[in-house]
C-alpha cells in the first residue's frame, strides 16, 4: 500500500505529495519521506539534510532561496502544524516555465507536501500563527552556492495572499531579477 498520492504539478518535475494517513482509536501514523516510493516522483537521491523550522507570525514570507548548479538540492517540504502558501519558481535557464510559480496550500490538516526539483527557488507565506515546517534536502547546504531571488520582485509577480507582516533583512536583500539573469544550468 502507498503511503503518498503523487499529483503533477504545472511546472516540469514539481510534485505534490499527498500523505496517507492510517487512523485508529489511539491516533494516526503517516509516513513523511520514503525513497522508495517517491523515486517514481524523482526523488532519487538520500536525503542530505533535514531541516525544521517554526514561524511565529502569519504573514511572514521565508524565502525565495536556492542554490548553484553543482549544490543544487530536491526539497520535499510538509507543514506538520499551522499553514502556509508554499511557493516554488522555476529558475532552470533552459526550461520553457523559466520564471514561472506555483503555489500550493500545505497544513497539518491536508496532509500535503511539495516535491521541489532541482533547479527551483522555494518560500512560503504563513497563513498561520506558529507554523512549523519540516524540510528533507536531497543536498546539504552549501553557503557559497545559496542564491535568492526577492519575493517580492515584480518579474516574478507573486500574488502572496496576505499582506506581508514580516521579511528577514536577508530576504530583503535578496537582488531583483536584471534582464542579463539566467538561472541555473542543470
Amino acid at each position: 500500500m502507498s503511503r503518498f498520492s503523487i499529483i503533477d504539478l504545472p511546472l516540469a518535475g514539481l510534485k505534490l505529495a499527498e500523505r496517507v494517513r492510517l487512523e485508529d482509536s489511539r491516533g494516526f501514523f503517516e509516513r513523511l519521506f520514503c525513497a522508495e516510493e517517491l523515486l517514481d516522483a524523482g526523488w532519487d537521491s538520500a536525503i542530505a539534510q533535514i531541516n525544521h523550522s517554526f514561524t511565529c507570525k502569519a504573514a511572514t514570507i521565508r524565502g525565495m532561496h536556492y542554490q548553484t548548479e553543482e549544490h543544487a538540492e530536491m526539497k520535499l517540504v510538509s507543514c506538520l502544524h499551522g499553514e502556509v502558501w508554499d511557493v516554488a519558481v522555476d529558475v532552470r535557464h533552459s526550461s520553457p516555465t523559466f520564471l514561472h510559480w506555483h503555489a500550493e496550500t500545505l497544513s497539518a490538516e491536508n496532509r500535503r507536501a511539495m516535491l521541489i526539483p532541482q533547479g527551483f527557488a522555494h518560500g512560503f507565506q504563513t497563513l498561520t500563527d506558529n507554523t512549523v515546517l519540516i524540510y528533507c534536502h536531497s543536498n546539504s547546504y552549501q553557503p557559497d552556492a545559496e542564491r535568492g531571488l526577492h519575493p517580492l520582485d515584480s518579474r516574478l509577480a507573486i500574488k502572496w495572499p496576505l499582506p506581508v507582516d514580516l521579511l528577514s533583512p536577508r530576504d530583503s536583500a535578496q537582488p531583483f531579477i536584471e534582464r542579463s539573469f539566467t538561472g541555473v544550468s542543470l
